[in-house]
């Protein structure tokens, strides 16, 4: 989805010493505890609602002969259309200057004594993984070491490869799983890679192609949750099986540590080595928010960690670190809490409270260092940053000063054996910047930063509230020419996700300036319930029956601009991706006369069959089931493709999405363009590109020529 992927964006967590001394063991699990276990059986389905017959089903074929030629054909037209648009060249030249520009802030990771990147750029648009050292980083030009050029790979063995992840052996960290995925799926190929040698392992650990999870046990063996044959896989198409898989011998021999119900969302292995700890644990993932974690003891005994199911959890540094989404004990839902992982083990549950929230201030993200808890904190959506150190045997709490930003993030350099913590901070107006940072001072080091992308002189961004239909107060963002007339004439594009507890903040973007700010439009950031801006509560309330309240902001939202003569409906536009596609596909047919220009991107829009449709099954916890009559009685009354009707006059829209996005299935957005045209629409657009995931491509000049031809069918629609 639009941000952090969402079905497959899990909250691992939790671990264990596995060779600590003064660390007491659990107690032991009824069940015999070396055994492999399954997950509960669960209740039986309800009866479910009656399917009608839908005459576009054959679109869902993703690679079908008919399909493809179906989506080409789209193709040919709009780009047809938007190419021939004066405004186009321009705008495409300008964003691949973007996009492409060697004047980026290169993003690292701290492996041993090196920092290695991920680069992108015209002369290697598959991307080069590589490495440097800090004092090389420190400088404007740093000298870069090549691990693995991406593009001579994929030539040299004709594929479209994307590096994923690259999963290193600690301490050495000379010895890599490499996902690799085929024009930006979420499925992977896992192969063994040797850095010092530069090439892949002969004999070495491989995986075939798969959506899953691997995790380094030791230097001979895996944790490996893949698909391993018929029946191995979840509804949402995730592994439902956990094995432990020893260098040399053949995988179908490796030994199974645990299954979960089909019905789960899947199983996932993590291990953290850190200096003085390992910690080894898998993760049960009920469905997005809702886990399991189990950890293993003595090297052989696995114990399930008691803690709620839809907390979020990190272990590090021997402590273990829990933000609640729901109230639990004595502790409110929203608070970080805290308590040294021994304790936690030997029965302990006296948690420490290391941040309460208010009701306009939410802990948006945390990260742990060797010392400290270091906390990105949202005070109406705006950033602040707060440090928790341990002194005199307790947690003491202090607001750190940072730079002038809209929003910030942190990430600790290497929890184990330091305090230092990556800072970024950004803004709409102010290109973001990395900062070096250490836990315990205020004092930063400021590492890289971008140039201005676009010209910023005279714009200004300013926070509105609306109104909902039940009162609530839903903040947003405007982005507009300081000297703007509100006369109801600004074209203006509305932005909007709502799901998933993801916040919307602030952040600087090149396109968004140089493509829309730079031409004289406003731009608007929604804040809407189902997001997590004020906390978890602010999502729970919009999930399953809910839902209709992340709409009901939206349109609010809509109607503000209008009222307040920002913009009006003959120059409003809307865009979201994947729940955000949702989104806006909900309010265009709920109320079309608002808007007169939609991009619906990635989207869900089928919502009685979402969950038959690759992960869809997974967010039934934020929708509801379908297959319930129950659900279905709700859901039925926002699902776009249900909704949408013949003799209704509806905005212009362009409909993106890929063929190789296997998280949220085109079919959603070529069975909703294939039944609106046939329903005798006009103004509808498609662009399916035939690599690139769920984003808009899987190198810089792909996503560069997708915005182009987003931003060329606002200007189009809008000015």
């Amino acid at each position: 989805m639009t941000r952090p992927l969402i079905a497959a964006l899990l909250a691992f967590s939790a671990a264990f010493p596995a060779i600590s001394a003064d660390t007491p063991p659990v107690k032991k699990p009824a069940a015999k505890a070396a055994a492999p276990a399954k997950a509960p059986a669960k209740a039986p389905a309800p009866a479910p609602a009656p399917e009608p017959a839908d005459p576009y089903l054959w679109l869902e074929d993703v690679m079908g002969e008919k399909p493809i030629a179906w989506a080409k054909e789209r193709n040919a037209e709009t780009t047809g259309v938007l190419e021939a648009r004066p405004e186009f060249k321009a705008l495409h030249e300008r964003l691949l200057g973007v996009y492409n520009a060697r004047e980026r802030i290169p993003a690292v990771k701290k492996m041993g004594k090196y920092y290695y990147n991920l680069w992108q750029d015209a002369a290697n648009p598959r991307g080069v993984w590589r490495r440097t050292t800090m004092e090389e980083y420190r400088k404007p030009e740093p000298a870069w070491e090549t691990v693995l050029d991406l593009g001579k790979l994929s030539a040299d063995e004709n594929e479209k490869w994307v590096l994923k992840d690259a999963n290193c052996f600690k301490p050495a960290n000379d010895r890599c799983l490499l996902s690799l995925s085929r024009a930006g799926a979420d499925a992977v190929v896992i192969r063994e890679y040797d850095i010092p040698s530069r090439s892949f392992v002969k004999g070495g650990f491989e995986l075939t192609e798969s959506k899953g999870g691997v995790a380094w046990r030791s230097l001979d063996r895996i944790y490996v949750s893949r698909d391993f044959g018929p029946g191995t896989l979840t509804e949402s198409g995730y592994p439902r099986i956990l094995k432990e898989w020893r260098r040399g011998t053949p995988l179908e021999s490796a030994a199974k540590i645990y299954e979960v119900a089909a019905t789960d969302m899947g199983v996932w292995p993590k291990v953290t080595i850190e200096a003085s700890r390992t910690y080894e644990m898998y993760t049960r993932q009920i469905s997005t928010r809702n886990q399991e974690i189990f950890l293993r003891l003595d090297g052989q005994r696995w114990g399930r960690l008691d803690l709620p199911q839809d907390a979020e959890t990190e272990i590090a540094a021997g402590l273990l670190v829990t933000r609640l989404r729901t109230d639990w004990k004595n502790y409110k839902a929203g608070s970080l809490i805290a308590i040294l992982l021994k304790r936690f083990v030997g029965n302990d549950r006296n948690f420490e409270v290391i941040f309460t929230p208010e009701p306009r201030v939410s802990l948006q993200s945390f990260t742990v260092t060797q010392s400290a808890i270091v906390m990105d904190v949202l005070d109406n959506v705006k950033g602040r940053l707060k440090e928790a150190k341990r002194e005199g045997g307790k947690w003491v709490i202090r607001d750190v000063p940072v730079p002038e930003a809209a929003s910030i993030s942190v990430k600790a350099v290497e929890p184990d054996v330091s305090d230092e913590y990556w800072l970024t901070t950004t803004s709409f107006l102010q290109p973001t910047t990395l900062y070096l940072a250490k836990a315990g001072t205020d004092q930063r080091e400021k590492l890289k930063s971008l140039p201005a992308q676009y010209d910023a002189k005279g714009l200004k961004a300013v926070q509105y509230e609306a109104t909902s239909k039940d009162g609530t107060k839903v903040p947003y963002f405007a982005v507009m020419r300081e000297d703007a007339k509100l006369d109801g004439n600004n074209p203006t594009i509305l932005y909007g996700y709502g799901g998933f507890e993801i916040s919307m903040t602030p952040s600087y973007s090149g396109t968004i300036g140089s493509a829309w700010l730079e031409k004289g439009g406003v731009w608007l950031l929604s804040n809407i319930r189902g997001g997590g801006e004020f906390g978890p509560a602010w999502n729970l309330v919009a999930r399953r029956e809910g839902r209709h309240f992340a709409h009901d902001d939206f349109i609010a939202i809509a109607e503000d601009l209008i009222a307040r003569k920002i913009t009006s409906p003959r120059h409003l536009g809307i865009m979201g991706g994947s729940q955000g596609g949702l989104l806006v596909g909900a309010a265009f047919t709920q109320r079309p006369e608002l808007f007169n220009a939609v991009v619906c991107s990635v989207p869900l829009l089928d919502m009685r069959r979402f969950n038959k449709l690759l992960a869809g099954a997974s967010w039934m916890g934020e929708y509801g089931n379908p297959d319930d009559p129950k659900d279905w009685a709700f859901i039925s009354q926002y699902s776009p493709y249900q909704k949408v009707a013949k003799g209704v006059k509806y905005p212009n829209i362009l409909f993106t999405t890929s063929t190789r996005d296997d998280r949220v299935h085109p079919g959603h957005a070529r069975k909703m363009v294939a039944k609106m045209k046939d329903q005798g629409h006009e103004g509808i657009s498609y662009f399916e590109y035939m690599e690139g995931g769920h984003a808009a491509g899987t190198n810089p000049t792909q996503q560069a020529y997708t915005w182009s031809l987003v931003y060329t069918f606002f200007l189009k629609e809008l000015f």
